[in-house]
C-alpha cells in the first residue's frame, strides 16, 4: 500500500489529470441519468442538508488552515488540510448518491433574487470543476514539501476552495426552500 501511494505521488500530474477527468466526468454524467423512480428514503432526501454541512466544515477547515499557516504553524495547517480533503470527499460521496437517485431540484424564486441565485450557481458550478486540479496539485506539492511550487497553487486555489465551499452553502440555503 505504501509503494501504491508513493507512485501515486511520484507521479502527481498524472494523478491530479486522472481524478480530475473521474471526478468532473462522474459528476457530468449525473445530469444525463434519469433519476430513481418512485419514492424516495428518508435518508437521501436528507442529503442535501449533508451537503451543506460538510461545505460548511471545508470553509471553516479551510479558513483554520489558512490561519495556522500565517503563523507558520506547518504541522496544524497541514492537519486543517486533511480536513478540508476529508469533508471535501464526503461531500462527493454525498452529493453523488443524491444527484443519482433524486431528480434535480429547481429554483423558484424569481426577480433580482433568481439572478443572484443563477449567478452564485453558475460560478460555484465553473470553479468546483477548476477546484478539481488545483486543489489536488496544491495537496501534492505540500505533501512533498515543494514550497514554492506548492506556494504558486495554492494563491489559486485557496481563494476559490473558500468560495467554492462557501457558495455551496448559499445555494443549499436558497433553494432549500423548494425540496420536496
Amino acid at each position: 500500500m505504501k509503494n501504491l501511494w508513493n507512485t501515486i505521488v511520484r507521479n502527481d500530474k498524472k494523478t491530479v489529470i486522472i481524478l480530475t477527468i473521474i471526478v468532473v466526468g462522474l459528476v457530468t454524467l449525473l445530469s444525463y441519468i434519469p433519476p430513481y423512480e418512485g419514492e424516495l428514503p428518508y435518508w437521501v432526501t436528507q442529503l442535501p442538508l449533508v451537503n451543506a454541512t460538510l461545505n460548511s466544515f471545508t470553509f471553516l477547515f479551510l479558513l483554520l488552515a489558512l490561519g495556522a499557516i500565517l503563523k507558520k504553524n506547518i504541522e496544524l495547517h497541514r492537519r486543517f488540510i486533511y480536513g478540508a480533503f476529508t469533508t471535501t470527499s464526503f461531500f462527493l460521496i454525498s452529493y453523488v448518491t443524491y444527484h443519482f437517485l433524486a431528480e434535480s431540484t429547481t429554483f423558484g424564486g424569481s426577480g433580482t433574487i433568481a439572478g443572484v441565485y443563477y449567478f452564485i450557481l453558475i460560478t460555484h458550478i465553473v470553479l468546483a470543476a477548476v477546484i478539481v486540479p488545483l486543489a489536488l496539485m496544491s495537496f501534492f506539492t505540500g505533501y512533498k514539501d515543494e514550497r514554492p511550487r506548492h506556494r504558486k497553487w495554492v494563491r489559486w486555489t485557496m481563494p476559490l476552495w473558500l468560495y467554492v465551499s462557501l457558495t455551496g452553502v448559499l445555494i443549499y440555503i436558497m433553494i432549500s426552500p423548494y425540496y420536496t
